[in-house]
C-alpha cells in the first residue's frame, strides 16, 4: 500500500493528520503544497480536493478528503492501532471533540492565524495584484460556507474585521473546555488514554504557542491545559508531525506577527500582560 499526502507546514490539519499516521506508525509519501502562495488553487489539484484545502490523502489510487475523515479511514484500515477508544461512551466523548474541532474550533483558528499573522505574510509576499488574485481563488464552499468573504475581510482588516475578536473569544472557549475535562484528574481528554480527541487538540493549541500565545494557558490561567500540552510535546512524534515540515521562514512569521497580535488577542479576552 502506497499513501501519498498532499501537506502543508503551518495547516492545522495537516499537521493532524501526520501526527496519526506517526502515531498508527504509517509510512508516507509527501507532496508539499504552499498554501501561502495559493499552490492550492492549482487546477491539477483542486481536481483532487475542489475544496482547496490540505490535506488530501492518497491510498493507491483512492482519493479520501478531510482529516478527521482521513484519521477514521487509517483507523479503519488498521484498527489494531486505532486511535479511537474502545469503551463505547469514551468513544462518543471524543467524537464530540472532533465533531467541535471541525464545526467550531478549526473556522476560529483559520480567522485567528490570518488575523494575527499569516495576512502580513501574504501582504508582504504577494503585492497588491498577488493578495487579489489569492483572495478571489478561494472556492466559495471551503473551510466554511462564508469561507471566502471572511478570509478577504480578516486579510485586509486584521482585528477590525467584522467577528474577528469572536473568533478569538471561540478559540479561547475550547481551551477552557480543555481545562474542563482534563481537571477531572486524567492526563488525556477522553478516558485514561491518549486518543483522537488529544490528536484533534494538539495542532490548535501548538499553533497558538507557535503565534506567541502561550499566555491564554500559562501563569496559572489554564494549568491543567498546560500540563496536557506539556506531555504532548514530551511526545516522540511531537517535533517531526508539528515542527520539522514548517520552514524557518514561516515559523518566524508565525512567533513575530503573533508576538504583535498578542496584545490585542489578551485585550479581547482581559488578560493582564
Amino acid at each position: 500500500m502506497t499513501f501519498t499526502l498532499y501537506h502543508h507546514g503551518s495547516s492545522v490539519c495537516a499537521a493532524k493528520v501526520r501526527f496519526a499516521m506517526a502515531e498508527k506508525e504509517i509510512p508516507w509519501e509527501g507532496v508539499y503544497i504552499d498554501i501561502l502562495a495559493g499552490e492550492q488553487f492549482n487546477p491539477e489539484y483542486t481536481k483532487l480536493n475542489p475544496k482547496a484545502v490540505v490535506p488530501t490523502l492518497v491510498h493507491d489510487d483512492r482519493v479520501v478528503l478531510d482529516s478527521t475523515v482521513i484519521i477514521e479511514y487509517l483507523d479503519h484500515l488498521d484498527p489494531d492501532s486505532s486511535l479511537h477508544p474502545t469503551d463505547p461512551m469514551d468513544r462518543a466523548n471524543a467524537r464530540l471533540w472532533t465533531k467541535a474541532v471541525d464545526e467550531d474550533l478549526h473556522p476560529a483558528c483559520g480567522a485567528m492565524t490570518f488575523v494575527c499573522s499569516h495576512r502580513h505574510t501574504v501582504l508582504r509576499n504577494l503585492g497588491e495584484d498577488g493578495v487579489k488574485e489569492f483572495l478571489a481563488s478561494t472556492p466559495e464552499m471551503s473551510v466554511t460556507s462564508d469561507w471566502k468573504s471572511q478570509k478577504d475581510a480578516f486579510v485586509r482588516y486584521g482585528f477590525d474585521a467584522p467577528g474577528a475578536s469572536e473568533k478569538v473569544k471561540l478559540y479561547d472557549s475550547y481551551l477552557q473546555k480543555m481545562e474542563t475535562a482534563l481537571s477531572k484528574g486524567g492526563d488525556w481528554l477522553v478516558g485514561d488514554q491518549f486518543s483522537i480527541a488529544d490528536v484533534s487538540l494538539t495542532p490548535y493549541v501548538n499553533r497558538l504557542a507557535m503565534m506567541s500565545m502561550t499566555g491564554m494557558w500559562e501563569g496559572g490561567r489554564l494549568p491543567h491545559v498546560e500540563k496536557w500540552f506539556n506531555r504532548i510535546k514530551a511526545m516522540p512524534n511531537f517535533t517531526t508531525s508539528f515542527i520539522d515540515w514548517v520552514p524557518d521562514h514561516l515559523t518566524n512569521d508565525l512567533r513575530e506577527n503573533g508576538a504583535k497580535s498578542w496584545p490585542e488577542v489578551a485585550k479581547i479576552l482581559d488578560i493582564a500582560i
